[in-house]
């Protein structure tokens, strides 16, 4: 690994931070706009006592997404583009099948297809961290609060569509 810090500029790695960050909170933007009645709909369904309310969501989501474009920065800064351009489009890869999951679920109420998906992305989020190990210890780990969550997504997208097939076909 080539340690590209001393060939890139304070000025050029804040860009490439906001960068990452920009894109990120896209994707989280594009998840959001299926998610403007997710509020309303998700206290409709029949939820496990176990599901947390629908208010922690939005804080939790929006750790995870700057800790997600810190962990991708840290990765983009540490390396040659010609070394690690897998590893961070792995990355944008992870961070479209997360946009999808919300218009899965909450717009065309697919729970076999959101789980799926889930399923699909917590795999992405896994090998991600694991090709950003070899660039970056720290930015595998901060992928790791990311997967759990989507892991606890995965529960609950399944026992919430097992619970309301009516409306999640």
């Amino acid at each position: 690994m080539t340690n590209s810090l001393d060939s890139r500029s304070a000025t050029n790695q804040a860009a490439g931070l906001i960068g990452w960050l920009l894109l990120t909170l896209a994707a989280a933007a594009i998840g959001a706009a299926a998610s403007t009645e997710a509020g309303s709909f998700y206290a409709q369904l029949s939820r496990p006592a176990w599901a947390p309310p629908g208010w922690l969501f939005g804080p939790v989501w929006s750790v995870l997404y700057v800790l997600m474009a810190m962990s991708v920065w840290l990765v983009w800064r540490g390396s040659r583009l010609r070394d690690s351009w897998q590893a961070l489009a792995l990355f944008v890869v992870q961070l479209a099948a997360n946009a999808l999951w919300s218009w899965l679920f909450f717009v065309w109420n697919k729970g076999a297809w959101a789980f799926a998906e889930v399923l699909l992305l917590a795999s992405l989020i896994a090998l991600t961290a694991i090709q950003f190990r070899r660039y970056s210890v720290a930015a595998a780990l901060l992928l790791l609060p990311y997967l759990a969550w989507v892991g606890f997504a995965a529960a609950l997208t399944w026992t919430t569509w097992q619970r309301n097939p009516a409306i999640l076909g």
